[in-house]
């Protein structure tokens, strides 16, 4: 992006009162930013802008425009998104009130790759804080970028999770990406942004206000194929990322849990509103693959399917040739491959859900003939 067209973006969303919803709206009429600044304040009103927003798109905010400025200069990891730009990640771009730009802190590619939302409680019970790291680790491991919004209990196992199985993962934030709230996820932001990205449309200096993050989770969910909600009670804000999903017709997942459990009632409601009930991992990857398959070709016709790289597909390949066409266990291919049980075992899910093996009792796998 040029940094005229830059300025232009940031002045024209740093306008009170001018929502993304109004933007769209605008930019269907004057086709740019420098357009819309440069318009007669006659046509403006007739657009229905107020007085103060009109006088504000001639005025801006110098200390909020330098500090926005400042910023993305500070570091090659510090990008400014516009939803004109190629690069903006489709899915997102397809909901009705898609954030004009994005503030993002780190590899602002991963933004198109499949991802899954996962969300849940602050607050989780230890099986909530385990079930979301394990759930990330292992889908982490499949080319599924992990999705989430940095806060406390649930986002964070689920980060963490996601990053200590070697895998990608967003965190999309109600503040600046000037600092890091809650304050004590510092150290995980950081992973995040050399591992993945950080992601805001509040520009830096913005404060955590509670009202950013319902605003917050409609880009959470916007972003991904799907939402998992790990644990939530009746009354939790992760059911609201929830049920921004299927306004946006994305997939939503919810695991079940005791009756007796409050955490757990979120996702019953769900659940009996048609979200998809969760046991295994197998029951997300088994809806999302033909899914993600789709979006990965309409949007970067040359790569690989469900965000698996060349060197996955010769993965696939060496554990498939060592499988030969005999049952054959797992600790029998780590021998043959050297590869990690981890690794063989989300590759081994993925060929089965390819149809090319197919699983047996005992915990042994056949390699079917036609492959």
């Amino acid at each position: 992006m040029t940094s005229n067209s830059q300025l232009d973006w940031l002045k024209l969303v740093l306008v009170p009162g001018l929502g993304p919803v109004r933007i769209h709206a605008l930019l269907d009429t004057y086709g740019s930013p420098g357009n819309i600044l440069s318009a007669p304040q006659s046509e403006l009103q007739a657009h229905g802008l107020d007085e103060f927003s009109r006088a504000n798109i001639n005025n801006p905010d110098n200390q909020q425009l330098d500090m926005a400025m400042q910023w993305l200069s500070s570091s090659e990891s510090h990008h400014l998104l516009a939803i004109d730009q190629p690069d903006y990640p489709p899915l997102l771009k397809d909901i009705h009130d898609a954030p004009p730009v994005l503030f993002i802190n780190g590899d602002t590619n991963l933004l198109s790759k499949p991802q899954l939302a996962m969300v849940g409680s602050r607050n989780p019970t230890a099986q909530g804080h385990d079930n979301a790291y394990e759930f990330a680790h292992y889908l982490a491991q499949t080319g599924l970028t992990i999705t989430s919004g940095l806060a406390l209990g649930v986002d964070g196992a689920s980060h963490q999770g996601a990053l200590d199985g070697g895998g990608q993962t967003i965190a999309v934030t109600g503040n600046g990406l000037d600092r890091v709230y809650p304050a004590r996820h510092k150290q995980l932001a950081h992973r995040i942004a050399e591992h993945g990205a950080l992601v805001s449309e509040f520009p830096p200096g913005s404060k955590p206000l509670p009202g950013n993050f319902p605003r917050r989770n409609r880009i959470i969910s916007g972003l991904s194929l799907g939402t998992l909600v790990v644990e939530a009670a009746q009354k939790s804000g992760s059911l609201i990322t929830a049920y921004k999903a299927l306004e946006q017709s994305r997939e939503v997942f919810a695991i079940p849990g005791s009756i007796h459990n409050p955490l757990a009632r979120g996702c019953h409601q769900l659940i009996r509103q048609g979200a998809k009930l969760v046991e295994t991992a197998a029951d997300i990857i088994e809806e999302l693959m033909p899914i993600a398959r789709a979006a990965e070709s309409l949007s970067q016709p040359d790569s690989n399917s469900f965000g698996q790289t060349r060197e996955h597909n010769s993965t696939h390949q060496v554990i498939l040739q060592a499988m030969a066409y005999d049952p054959v266990s797992i600790d029998t291919l780590v021998k043959r491959t050297g590869l990690k049980i981890s690794e063989i075992s989300s590759v081994l899910l993925i060929l089965e859900l390819q149809g090319k093996i197919t699983s047996q009792a005992g915990g042994h796998y056949i390699r079917n003939a036609e492959t």
